[in-house]
């Protein structure tokens, strides 16, 4: 009771805030927490005739079927050896990036550059997977129409699938690498200008002072940054895997994730049901590392936990 009295009082003392909050609160609760509701399919025999909450129960038969099937271990290490790739080449070079515009002194040189590096992050994945399939289409790519002029044999890029781990991070840290530099250029350009002035003065190059003072300045927002992306990390990027892989059988081995099992499952299969497992599994993994990576941050330092 004591709560709720409290609740009034302060909902009687700032109406006005209450008001502004409450579009974004029930936006929140309609299209993040009620659909959570379906998570039951997870555990049940979906019957469309009898709905979700009249199926009956099947236990866990759908996660053993989805791992029995060796899927399920497969788009689990797929996922998570991605991200890990994508989070280090990504975030490597967005500090690489960083550092070298704040260090460039010419106003407009700067200016161009930075609008330069940004600009992937606004081209949809759509029009990327166009330009992909252009680069290595067999028949008529650029790739391969360079290799008939030259005299050589075509390359299948589409049957070689060890090929596109490097061929996807390379393109997801083109997109992402400048869009994540803008959060680090922030960081660096509050670090105080006269600690850099005095290191010169003392003879500190341009590489000692990047080491001695840009990165110690900028290692919280990047443990922040890695926390945030290590909580995605077994949710693939949806858009960019379909669009540039699509429907190839041949490389679902290489680079099927959960995400894009979860699509072609719904759209082949009418097992609802399964479906609804392997989101159930990937949700709940993506919350305990979180909390366990957090939980490591936390004992090494505290200041740079989330929570």
């Amino acid at each position: 009771m004591r709560f709720f009295k409290d609740f009034a009082e302060e909902f009687r003392v700032h109406k006005a805030l209450f008001a502004m909050a409450a579009p974004a609160f029930f936006l929140v609760l309609i299209m993040q927490y009620f659909p959570m509701s379906g998570l039951v399919l997870a555990f049940k025999n979906f019957r469309y005739d009898m709905g979700v909450f009249r199926s009956p129960w099947n236990g866990l038969n759908n996660f053993k079927f989805l791992f029995s099937s060796g899927t399920g271990w497969l788009i689990t290490k797929n996922t998570i050896l991605y991200n890990l790739l994508n989070l280090i080449t990504s975030q490597l070079l967005a500090v690489i990036v960083a550092i070298f515009i704040t260090e460039i002194h010419a106003k407009y040189f700067k200016k161009v550059t930075q609008s330069v590096i940004l600009l992937p992050y606004f081209i949809s994945w759509v029009v990327v997977g166009v330009f992909v399939y252009n680069l290595f289409n067999y028949e008529s790519g650029i790739i391969n129409s360079i290799m008939k002029s030259l005299g050589r044999e075509p390359i299948n890029m589409y049957g070689i699938p060890a090929a596109w781990p490097f061929i996807i991070c390379a393109f997801n840290a083109w997109k992402w690498t400048g869009y994540n530099s803008v959060i680090y250029i922030a960081a660096i350009t509050g670090v105080d200008g006269e600690i850099h002035e005095a290191a010169s003065i003392d003879g500190a190059n341009i590489f000692q002072r990047i080491k001695y003072i840009t990165l110690p300045s900028i290692r919280p927002t990047l443990v922040t940054m890695i926390l945030l992306q290590v909580g995605r990390i077994l949710r693939g990027d949806f858009e960019m895997f379909y669009q540039i892989v699509g429907m190839n059988g041949q490389l679902y081995n290489a680079t099927d994730v959960i995400d894009t099992y979860v699509f072609r499952s719904l759209v082949t299969n009418p097992d609802i049901g399964m479906t609804a497992a392997a989101t159930f599994y990937q949700s709940v993994l993506c919350f305990v590392i979180i909390v366990v990576v957090n939980a490591v941050v936390k004992h090494v330092d505290e200041d740079y936990a989330l929570f």
